[in-house]
């Protein structure tokens, strides 16, 4: 009888563990999906040229800072934009 029950505990710990695995696998390529960059090279303006890099504006308005450049304000220029960025910043605001 105590073979039986140490039997069937392995077997819910290892139905539980599994379980675990499985959702945290799922979770881990959500975000990696999620989250990884897709970069369109797009024609952007460049509105300031600060310490943190260049703040440019897409064609379409959103405002993307795209690090370190040696331009001036108001060039048109063409950089590597991350699309998802833009995805979020729509969806935190529903006016555009």
């Amino acid at each position: 009888m105590t073979t039986t029950n140490k039997t069937g505990n392995t077997k819910s710990m290892l139905i539980v563990g599994g379980v675990i695995v499985a959702v945290a696998l799922a979770l881990f390529a959500y975000l990696m999906v999620y989250t990884t960059p897709t970069e369109v090279d797009e024609r952007v303006k460049v509105i300031a040229n600060t310490g943190d890099g260049c703040i440019v504006e897409t064609l379409d308005g959103y405002a993307i800072n795209i690090g370190p450049c040696d331009f001036e304000p108001n060039e048109y220029i063409i950089a590597p934009i991350d699309q998802k960025l833009k995805e979020r910043a729509a969806l935190m605001n529903p006016t555009n």
